[in-house]
């Protein structure tokens, strides 16, 4: 049974392809010392670092208020505002999607919280103003679980906890506005 001639060509070009592929990317046992030893008394220090100190400062205070303003946006809008409209209460219509949803929001609202109290350690005025917060955020950690279970009391402390951040932020220069996640982003937890 006879080949197209176009077949053979194109396993050709693909075999030529790959065979000059592979000995380009050889691992070139043959090198000298010397070349080795060249590169190897370049400091490290002359590599160029990505941003400068003030760069990274500012770049802390955006992920800081981007970060921060995720965090309040979820705890809103899937927290405060179906507590509020007494969607968590028992045999409330969609009590079950509200609760999944709150959690979700709340693990999410930890994940950003936290990553806001990382980028805060970038800028000295951010990181000063929010060392007090390091314990309530770390109190929002098991938050979601009593949610599911009910109790009030952990709405208010995801909505002081996000006061007192977007407050922090204010004092230091970085306002924080709300900001709502995208379901995908809410799922996937950043």
């Amino acid at each position: 049974m006879p080949v197209p001639i176009r077949r053979l060509c194109v396993a050709l070009t693909l075999c030529t392809a790959l065979l000059a592929g592979t000995t380009a990317c050889g691992t070139g046992e043959k090198t000298s010392t010397k070349d080795t030893a060249a590169v190897q008394t370049v400091p490290a220090a002359d590599t160029p670092s990505p941003t400068t100190s003030a760069e990274r400062q500012k770049f802390a205070k955006t992920r800081f208020v981007t970060n921060a303003g995720l965090a309040a946006g979820a705890t809103y809008q899937w927290i405060v505002k179906p507590w509020k409209a007494g969607t968590f209460k028992k045999g409330a219509k969609g009590r079950k999607a509200a609760l999944v949803k709150a959690g979700l929001a709340g693990a999410f609202t930890y994940n950003r919280l936290k990553a806001a109290e990382r980028n805060a350690q970038g800028d000295p005025t951010l990181s000063k103003a929010l060392a007090p917060l390091s314990s309530g955020i770390d109190a929002l950690k098991d938050l979601p679980s009593r949610l599911r279970k009910g109790d009030d009391s952990a709405v208010n402390s995801f909505n002081d906890t996000i006061d007192k951040v977007k407050g922090a932020g204010a004092s230091a220069g970085a306002p924080v506005k709300d900001q709502v996640p995208s379901a995908s982003q809410l799922a996937k937890g950043s």
